[in-house]
């Protein structure tokens, strides 16, 4: 066995343990008391700042809710004391450290980027003033645009561009509930919002304002009939908001909606594909 296999296996092992671990104190707090379990909860936030752990994985074509990382992180409030920064003429009261070692990372962090300690933030990603949450995990060569939020436990994936003001939705609880995640490759336009678990899958293009949640329609208006998706976006699309009509006992009115009008061309590369898309469906970013 190469010294590759024994790291991985040693590592899964210590992963157990700490999973072990965090199930116990979450049945029973009272054990957070016990350096055991608080250093465990501690272990689990520091794997899930470095990117070893985190609160939800690909498996496949499909992604797996860490349950118990979640759980850890929630615990990892409770056992945090309060405290005082002062940068003058600002001054910060809160439980959450902060990121730091911006250069050792190789992230780029453009004042006044805020990142908190229990997120991953990885490698050629360029954070401009943003906010990024404890659990979140950005992949390399992202970048996160002015006012843009990365709300705790979302998932971004490598080579994304969340422009300005977009807003990715947190979700610590339940704990079942999965988080937003934006696959490789997306590009979301200004002031657009993805909350409530929504998957972006790969490569797809959200145009500005476009507002998704579970219950919001997602529409193929691109072949002859509808075809109607709720809670992610197809691979490659080109999103832009819309609205459809709904009843109510009052009436019929007009509700938001997303609009599928096309796809991404295979045979341009990624940056050209981007251009290429906002330019032939007159999408606004």
């Amino acid at each position: 066995m190469v010294v590759k296999d024994v790291l991985l296996m040693f590592a899964k092992k210590l992963s157990m343990s700490l999973q072990n671990l965090i199930i116990e104190a979450w049945s029973n707090r009272d054990l957070l008391k016990e350096a055991t379990y608080s250093d465990a909860v501690r272990a689990v936030i520091e794997d899930v700042d470095k990117g070893r752990l985190r609160v939800a994985s690909p498996e496949g074509d499909k992604w797996v809710v860490n349950e118990w990382v979640k759980q850890a992180i929630l615990m990892y409030f409770g056992i945090q004391q309060m405290q005082t920064w002062e940068l003058p003429p600002f001054e910060f009261y809160d439980k959450m450290l902060l990121k730091s070692n911006y250069k050792e990372l190789g992230v780029r962090a453009v004042p006044p980027a805020v990142a908190r300690y229990g997120s991953y933030i990885a490698s050629s990603v360029v954070l401009m003033p943003s906010y990024v949450n404890i659990g979140a995990y950005v992949d390399a060569g992202t970048m996160v645009d002015t006012w843009a939020t990365v709300g705790s436990c979302a998932q971004i994936g490598k080579g994304v561009h969340l422009s300005g003001g977009v807003g990715i939705g947190g979700v610590l609880e339940p704990l079942q509930a999965s988080p937003v995640i934006i696959e490789d490759g997306c590009f979301l336009g200004s002031r657009s919002i993805v909350v409530e678990g929504v998957i972006v899958e790969k490569e797809a293009v959200l145009g500005a304002n476009v507002v998704l949640t579970q219950s919001t329609k997602i529409i193929d208006v691109s072949g002859s009939t509808p075809v109607e998706y709720t809670g992610r976006v197809p691979a490659r699309s080109v999103v832009i908001p819309g609205t459809t009509t709904k009843k109510f006992n009052a009436g019929e009115y007009q509700v938001n909606c997303a609009l599928i009008i096309g796809q991404r061309k295979a045979s341009t590369d990624l940056k050209t594909s981007l251009n290429d898309a906002l330019r032939d469906f007159n999408v606004s970013v």
